[in-house]
């Protein structure tokens, strides 16, 4: 290797660094990231935005609610009054039959030939009436001779009254035999639904003089209809207290309204109005049974049915409603969120009433001016802040 000649300066070696200008930008780069993040952790987010309503003001009546079952108000088993064979079913299974529709026919030819014998008996005791008649006269004409002694017109007299007696009684036998070919048609009694036949034609049936009439089908009325349902014993000693104060006017004397709601479905669609309360409460149960009476005009509803009977169970009276989503619960107690003038949040204890119309009345711990939350409940927190959006609508109304 050669050495540097005189004059000559020696050759540096390369230095790894970055220009001064890279270096300068880079830890500016950083200063500003790390100034950054500062601001962004110290931005916090709005209060969460909630709708909120006035409780709604209006005119409520209180409703108790029973499940009830619905029983036809007239009902009869079809039995035949008289025995025999049966000759033809007259009506179709299931369909409705009114008053006098003929249901069976019985074979009448027996009490036919029973009404010609006692038809006949009624003559043959009438002409013996006419000949005990002609006799007495006779008796009295001769009796003025003495042609005759007393004792014969007596005789004869006798014999008239037993006459008489013995046409009264083929007259009886002739209506019961005529009344028995009336009876081997069998007619509905009421208006109503009627069952499938039990008896076919060909059968022997037996009459209500055997003692053990044959069933041959039944008929249940439908319009109206009955429910019955069993009052608890508090509720029954409520409303007796409220007929006492006259806010409440009694079912016994009065025909209280109901409305009913039949199985599967959410409202009432059947109005009434009670009809009849028993006279002491069930010892076993602590019920009183009650009834009401419902208009079936288009026969949907049957016997043996369930419904829910909601009878009145106050005067009317003004009240505050909420819809039941902005009710929450906290342990045993019914809470409602509230916005307060500084739009904090605060939760307020309420007593409930029933649901009206949808609604859920509150009888105590609201006041008309409240904003209540009615939606955005899962975001408000008790003492935290909200941005409250006022509902286009009352709390439940309409828009």
């Amino acid at each position: 290797m050669s050495e540097p000649t005189q004059g000559q300066h020696p050759a540096r070696p390369r230095s790894a660094s970055p220009p001064f200008p890279s270096v300068l930008a880079l830890t500016i780069a950083v200063l500003l990231a790390g100034c950054d993040r500062p601001a962004q952790q110290a931005a916090s987010p709005p209060p969460p935005a909630v709708t909120v309503a006035q409780p709604t003001k209006r005119t409520v009546t209180d409703w108790d609610e029973f499940t009830g079952r619905f029983e036809a108000v007239e009902e009869v088993q079809v039995r035949p009054r008289v025995g025999g064979y049966v000759n033809s079913v007259e009506f179709q299974d299931g369909t409705i039959v009114r008053a006098g529709d003929l249901l069976y026919v019985i074979d009448p030819r027996p009490f036919e030939a029973a009404a010609l014998q006692a038809d006949g008996q009624l003559s043959d005791a009438r002409a013996k009436v006419e000949l005990a008649k002609r006799e007495l006269d006779r008796g009295l004409n001769l009796v003025q001779t003495n042609a005759v002694s007393e004792q014969v017109v007596d005789q004869r007299r006798q014999a008239l009254q037993a006459a008489h007696a013995a046409e009264m009684q083929a007259e009886g036998a002739l209506k019961a035999a005529k009344l028995n070919i009336e009876f081997t048609h069998v007619q509905a009694p009421i208006t109503g639904r009627v069952s499938r036949h039990l008896v076919t034609a060909g059968n022997l049936v037996q009459g209500s003089d055997s003692g053990a009439s044959t069933l041959l089908t039944s008929i249940v009325s439908l319009d109206p209809i009955y429910i019955y349902f069993d009052m608890d014993e508090a509720t029954y000693q409520r409303n007796s207290r409220l007929w006492f104060e006259g806010r409440r006017p009694s079912s016994r004397d009065t025909p209280n309204p109901v409305q009913v709601t039949l199985t599967g479905e959410t409202k009432p669609s059947h109005d009434g109005h009670i009809n009849f309360l028993d006279n002491r409460l069930d010892v076993s149960t602590g019920t009183l049974r009650s009834r009401a009476v419902i208009p079936n005009k288009d026969l949907s509803i049957l016997p043996g049915q369930f419904g829910r009977v909601r009878l009145i169970g106050s005067s009317p009276y003004e009240a505050l409603l909420i819809p039941d989503t902005a009710v929450a619960t906290d342990q045993s107690r019914k809470i409602v969120f509230v916005v307060k003038p500084d739009d904090t949040v605060e939760a307020k204890p309420v007593m409930l009433g029933p649901l009206d119309e949808g609604l859920r009345v509150i009888r105590e711990g609201l006041k008309a001016d409240d904003r209540v939350i009615v939606d955005g409940i899962q975001r408000a927190r008790v003492g935290a802040k909200v941005t409250p959006h006022t509902a286009a609508a009352p709390a439940g109304g309409k828009s």
